[in-house]
């Protein structure tokens, strides 16, 4: 994080989750193709054995202080949290116009989406201190499309988690594709997954052969309700405090089960 500094705000998220002892965090560089990608790793420090690995995808914003915090906070409940990089590392974001082209790019190619996604992936894997066989994507906005992108393609995952991503793919998941648990976590005023949108995934579901899949719609909440900071209601977009918490204790309640 920058400095080591945070927001005020982003300050108060890490600190929602207590510390149980030290975390150590740093970057790795790693390739998907061509093209080289920065993520950021947090490992819980003296923990016994392999642990339950987290890939967590950042938003259309890329590689920001909020996913860092999240991988942060991952590593405070004890897993090994990898902040991954979907966009590469020479790309920074500075504005809304240069996202919304990032994000874009990526939306209209499902494909490279999914191999973006799955790099992150096998970083994690490779990690000695990841137990492999119980690893979890999630991700928030883009990176919560990214990881049901990924689920489409029946990777084999304890679980993948949505908070308020895009539910609709330009690939949608073949019969009987989908292989592992999936939470979606979304607004119920969010205007980028609208009602019919709900429906239209869970059709997918089902079309896909999921066996363990649910969706929580949060009551009066906007997109992005699980960033701090988020203020944009004009446009349909504004951190909302209690379906952040609701839905953060559905993660670890979804977690608690799928790593068991």
């Amino acid at each position: 994080m920058t400095d080591d500094i945070l927001s005020p705000v982003l300050q108060d998220l890490l600190d929602s989750v207590p510390e149980s002892g030290p975390v150590s965090t740093g970057t790795a560089r790693y390739a998907e193709g061509d093209s080289e990608l920065e993520g950021y790793f947090a490992h819980p420090v003296g923990a016994d054995g392999p642990r339950p690995g987290v890939l967590v995808l950042h938003d259309w914003f890329g590689m920001s202080d909020h996913v860092r915090v999240r991988a942060q906070m991952l590593a405070r409940l004890g897993y090994v949290a990898l902040a991954g990089d979907v966009y590469g590392a020479d790309v920074e974001v500075t504005d809304g116009g240069e996202a919304q082209a990032q994000a874009g790019r990526f939306y209209g190619d499902p494909a490279l989406f999914r191999a973006r996604v799955k790099a992150n992936l096998e970083a994690l894997r490779a990690d000695p201190a990841v137990d492999s066989s119980r690893i979890a994507v999630m991700g928030y906005c883009f990176g919560g499309s990214g990881a049901l992108e990924l689920a489409r393609t029946g990777e084999e995952a304890a679980g993948f988690v949505s908070f308020h991503g895009n539910l609709t793919s330009g690939a949608p998941a073949e019969a009987d594709s989908i292989a592992s648990p999936i939470l979606v976590l979304t607004g119920a005023d969010d205007p980028v997954v609208p009602p019919e949108a709900v429906v239209a995934f869970e059709d997918e579901m089902r079309a896909g052969g999921a066996d363990d899949w649910q969706i929580v719609s949060y009551s009066g909440a906007l997109h992005a309700f699980a960033v701090p900071g988020t203020n944009s209601p004009e446009h349909g977009a504004a951190f909302d405090a209690t379906a952040n918490r609701r839905s953060w204790r559905a993660m670890r309640d979804f977690f608690d089960e799928v790593f068991a």
